[in-house]
C-alpha cells in the first residue's frame, strides 16, 4: 500500500493511479479528504486513512475539486463507509446527480491525454443523498482554508487555498505533469503545465482561473495531476506560466465554448471531424480481409 506523503503541515498526498487525493488534517484531529479517486480504489483510499488517523477515524467531509469520474469515482463508497457528507459546488450537482452528462472531451486537439480521451467517461455520476452544495461559512474539517471557483476545466470546478502558508490545493485548473505528452504521462516530471486539456469546455474561463490562482503566489502547489511543488521560485514560475497560458489552436471548444448552468449542459459546439475512429475501423478491416484471404495466415507460417 502506498503511504501518504506530507506535502506541508497537516496536508497529506497520496497518489491514486494517476490523479492525486490530498488529506487535510492531523491524526486526532478534525480531518477531510480532498477529491477520492478514480472508481475502485476506495479501498486504498480507505486503507491509507486509516494508517494515517487511525482505525475508525472518519473525515468531516469529502471535498471534491470537480466532479470528473477520476476525482468523484471512489466518493460515494468512502461517504457511505465514514457516514461522511461530500460537498461540491452547486455548478457540479447536475453531473454529480445523474441530471446531465459533463460536455463531452475534444479529442481533436491533439496530444497524449487528448489521444486517451476517447476512451475515458464522461457521463454523469449519481452520489446520491450525500451529495451537499458547499457550506456557507467555515468548511467542516478545514478551518483555515477558503475554496475558489476555478471553471474552465468544468462549470463547478474550485481550488482550495491556505492564507496562512499559502498552500493551494489547484484540482484540474492546471497540473505540474506534461499530460499533452506521451513522456510527460509515463515520466510526471514536475512541470507547470494546462491539465486534462481535452476535458476543458472553457478555455477563456480556464485562463482566467489560472491567472486568479497565480496573484495567490502560492508557496505550495498541489494539483490533481502531478508530483505537487513547492521550490522556492514557484510564485513566480506560476505567474510566467500563467501569463503565457494560451488556448489550442484548434478543437472543439477553441473557437466557442459550451454553454452551462445549474441544470447542466444548455448547449455544445458542433463536434468537428476526428479521423482516428474512422483509421483505427479502417485497419481493422484491412486487417479483417488480410485475415480472410488467408494472406496473414500465409505470413505468419513462413
Amino acid at each position: 500500500m502506498k503511504a501518504i506523503e506530507r506535502i506541508a503541515p497537516e496536508v497529506g498526498w497520496l497518489p491514486v493511479s494517476f490523479v492525486n487525493v490530498y488529506f487535510v488534517g492531523r491524526p486526532g484531529e478534525k480531518w477531510a479528504l480532498l477529491d477520492s479517486g478514480l472508481p475502485g480504489y476506495a479501498s486504498q483510499v480507505f486503507a491509507a486513512a486509516e494508517a494515517r488517523f487511525g482505525a475508525g477515524a472518519r473525515p468531516e467531509a469529502i471535498y471534491l475539486t470537480h466532479g470528473h469520474f477520476d476525482h468523484s469515482g471512489a466518493a460515494k463508497i468512502l461517504a457511505e463507509k465514514w457516514q461522511a457528507p461530500i460537498y461540491a459546488h452547486r455548478l457540479e450537482m447536475p453531473f454529480l446527480s445523474g441530471h446531465s452528462d459533463y460536455p463531452p472531451p475534444d479529442p481533436t486537439i491533439g496530444g497524449a491525454i487528448a489521444f486517451l480521451s476517447r476512451f475515458m467517461p464522461s457521463r454523469s455520476r449519481d452520489l446520491g443523498t450525500r451529495l451537499q452544495e458547499f457550506p456557507e461559512g467555515d468548511l467542516p474539517g478545514l478551518e483555515g482554508w477558503r475554496w475558489t471557483p476555478t471553471p474552465g476545466h468544468s462549470p463547478g470546478q474550485v481550488a482550495f487555498f491556505r492564507p496562512a502558508d499559502r498552500v493551494l490545493l489547484a484540482g484540474d485548473a492546471l497540473a505540474t505533469m506534461n499530460m499533452d505528452s506521451w513522456t510527460g504521462l509515463i515520466t510526471a516530471r514536475k512541470v507547470l503545465s494546462r491539465a486534462g486539456a481535452p476535458f476543458n469546455y472553457d478555455w477563456e474561463a480556464t485562463r482566467r482561473s489560472v491567472q486568479k490562482l497565480a496573484e495567490l503566489r502560492p508557496n505550495v502547489l498541489a494539483c490533481g495531476h502531478g508530483v505537487p511543488i513547492s521550490d522556492g521560485d514557484l510564485p513566480d514560475r506560476l505567474e510566467r506560466f500563467a501569463n503565457r497560458f494560451r488556448k489550442p489552436r484548434h478543437g472543439r471548444y477553441v473557437a466557442s465554448s459550451a454553454r452551462v448552468d445549474e441544470n447542466g449542459v444548455v448547449s455544445l459546439p458542433r463536434a468537428p471531424f476526428d479521423p482516428v475512429p474512422l483509421a483505427t475501423a479502417g485497419a481493422l478491416l484491412l486487417g479483417g480481409i488480410a485475415l480472410g484471404s488467408g494472406y496473414l495466415e500465409g505470413k505468419l507460417s513462413d
